[in-house]
């Protein structure tokens, strides 16, 4: 047995190393994934007015800072009992799937693409068209991209303000209310996204790739379609990507995007042998077994969580805790929500093979074609002159719960405060899920599963980078 270690990762928002064990063919027979940067915005928010959150939760991550901002803003409203106005709930789903949707194009084209690229592939039949197109700063992808990135996130300037950081989104909805020529430049915005996603990344109209329905009815599109997703998936069979990669097969949503009490995705646990089964928060848990903070008394959930230093802990290789629910590691993210919802493509890609590298990429392909269709009814719904916050009182004592879905999978905020001030906040954020250690049943976290098996010596080819970038991973909101 040999151990490698790998990291600190490159294109990877924050810091990460893998610890491999390798067998006597190279291969992987164990995988411990550490997240070697401690932050401590849980202890930092203690003591804080409730209101704080608002302000401080957006900095745990500049990617993603709006869907930190949702949860604490979902959390507050539990609390204080309100419930947005329709302009606030539809303003809100616009900047988060503005966000998310901006995460789906970054992740493929300057964090997951840019790996094929690599001298490993050199001689295969899409190579040099591969490496034109994506190598890290020479490809000539990301100049084209970051302008539909940039577009993205220009919606957030006229829907919350400014990005990242925004103190828009508040518990009542939000605080910038759209007159109608500013509907109108949302509108031209959206249009502007889906030109580029429906001629460079797909080839073809959003609700052609949205309305199928099986591997076979992908692979019969994709065949000699221009554009750079048909592009990946031919690389990917060349690969065999649909077989690497695979974890528990266990996936679990919050739910997102909300609007008169019927999310565009809905909440679930879903398994391919159990099918869809209704989401129980009470069963979510968090595990500090081989993290680097004090175990209290076993897996808690997060209302009753702690986050207390323990640097010098024995086993302990992360100062990641390990979520479970129901004691059971899951994956979230994309492919999970896509699963939950019922897409019959992806339900039928696990049901054969498993998640893999193939299913988490096509889900957020899916997800774009499927989302900004929704975003154009959003934007086409808001009523100017309306209200877009609804007024609420804080109490003095309280507690909450936000459980929304960021790019990367499903994030919860719990929130307790006593005679005014916070006495207990916890974050589970989707890569906490994704990248957790062990726990105390000795169980892997999803990557750590997925890893196992993978060839992985100085001559392998990047397989274990694909599948690592596969779950997208956003080290600095692990350990918040």
């Amino acid at each position: 047995m040999s151990r490698r270690i790998l990291g600190p990762f490159n294109r990877v928002e924050g810091d990460l190393e893998v610890i491999l064990d390798l067998d006597a063919g190279q291969q992987v027979a164990a995988a411990r994934v550490n997240s070697p940067l401690f932050r401590g915005f849980e202890q930092l928010l203690l003591g804080r007015a409730p209101l704080d959150a608002l302000a401080i939760v957006p900095r745990i991550c500049g990617i993603c800072s709006v869907s930190q901002s949702v949860a604490a803003a979902s959390a507050l409203a539990g609390a204080m009992d309100i419930r947005p106005t329709a302009n606030g709930a539809r303003a809100t789903n616009l900047i988060l799937a503005a966000e998310n949707l901006a995460d789906h194009l970054s992740h493929f084209y300057l964090f997951f693409m840019p790996d094929f690229a690599h001298p490993a592939y050199a001689g295969r039949p899409w190579y040099e068209a591969t490496a034109s197109r994506f190598a890290a700063l020479r490809g000539s992808a990301a100049g084209q991209a970051l302008p539909a990135r940039a577009g993205l996130l220009k919606l957030m300037g006229f829907l919350a303000g400014k990005w990242p950081h925004s103190l828009g989104l508040q518990p009542g909805g939000t605080t910038r209310a759209l007159g109608a020529s500013e509907k109108i430049r949302v509108l031209a915005q959206l249009r502007e996204c889906r030109a580029f996603l429906e001629t460079t990344l797909l080839g073809d109209r959003l609700e052609a790739l949205a309305g199928l329905d099986s591997p076979a009815a992908l692979a019969a599109w994709a065949a000699g379609r221009p554009g750079d997703f048909p592009a990946f998936l031919a690389l990917a069979a060349d690969l065999g990507l649909e077989r690497t990669g695979r974890a528990y097969d266990r996936f679990l949503s919050h739910g997102a995007y909300p609007e008169d009490g019927a999310p565009l995705f809905p909440a679930g646990f879903w398994q391919p042998d159990q099918g869809l089964t209704p989401l129980a928060p009470e069963q979510i848990s968090e595990d500090s077994r081989h993290a680097w903070l004090v175990d209290e008394e076993g897996p808690l959930h997060p209302r009753n969580g702690l986050t207390r230093v323990e640097a010098e802990k024995e086993g302990a290789y992360s100062w990641c805790k390990a979520p479970r629910y129901a004691g059971q590691p899951l994956e979230v993210g994309a492919l999970a929500r896509q699963l939950v919802a019922g897409q019959p493509l992806l339900q039928e890609l696990v049901r054969r093979q498993g998640a893999s590298i193939l299913a988490r990429v096509t889900a957020r392909m899916l997800e774009l074609a499927r989302v900004l269709p929704a975003m154009e009814g959003w934007a086409r719904a808001l009523e100017p002159g309306q209200a877009y916050c609804a007024p609420g009182t804080l109490p003095n004592e309280g507690q909450g719960a936000g459980l929304v879905e960021a790019a990367r999978g499903s994030l919860g905020h719990w929130l307790e405060f006593r005679r005014g001030r916070i006495s207990r906040y916890q974050v589970i954020a989707p890569t906490t899920w994704n990248f957790s250690p062990r726990d105390s049943r000795d169980q892997p976290g999803p990557l750590e599963k997925a890893l196992e098996g993978l060839p992985a010596g100085p001559e392998a080819p990047p397989l274990v980078q694909h599948v690592v970038r596969s779950f997208d991973p956003c080290m600095a909101c692990t350990v918040h």
